[in-house]
């Protein structure tokens, strides 16, 4: 599948995280173990982007290091929301995902690294 293809799919992918975690919240149970949340690699995006399939140039781009380190970082902060919800922690999760807390943040840039990847693609 086409780069532009992929980084859709995943922006798609990644968008509903949102909705999967508030559900985490409001129920205080999870539909994904903890460890495969935080791991970058698990989700269908990490394993194309740690694959095979992207040609060495553009796996050598400033986009693909940038959105690998965001994607990285979205999957810690995800875990940690979860984890505060599994734990009953509700208001800490929230924060997490209120307008100015940390998953909302890294959520937008990763989006926003994507989609100039995506532009920016051949």
């Amino acid at each position: 599948m086409a780069l532009k293809d992929e980084i859709s799919k995943a922006i798609a992918a990644h968008g509903m995280w949102k909705t999967r975690l508030k559900t985490a919240i409001a129920t205080g149970t999870l539909d994904t173990p903890i460890e495969k949340i935080r791991a970058d690699n698990q989700c269908a995006f990490g394993q194309w982007l740690y694959g095979t399939n992207i040609a060495p140039k553009d796996r050598a781009s400033t986009h693909y290091q940038n959105v690998k380190a965001l994607h990285a970082e979205f999957h810690k902060v995800a875990a940690r929301v979860a984890e505060l919800a599994q734990k009953g922690d509700r208001a800490g999760a929230e924060a997490l995902m209120s307008l100015g807390g940390e998953y909302t943040a890294v959520s937008s840039k990763l989006t926003q690294a994507m989609m100039q990847w995506q532009k920016e693609a051949a």
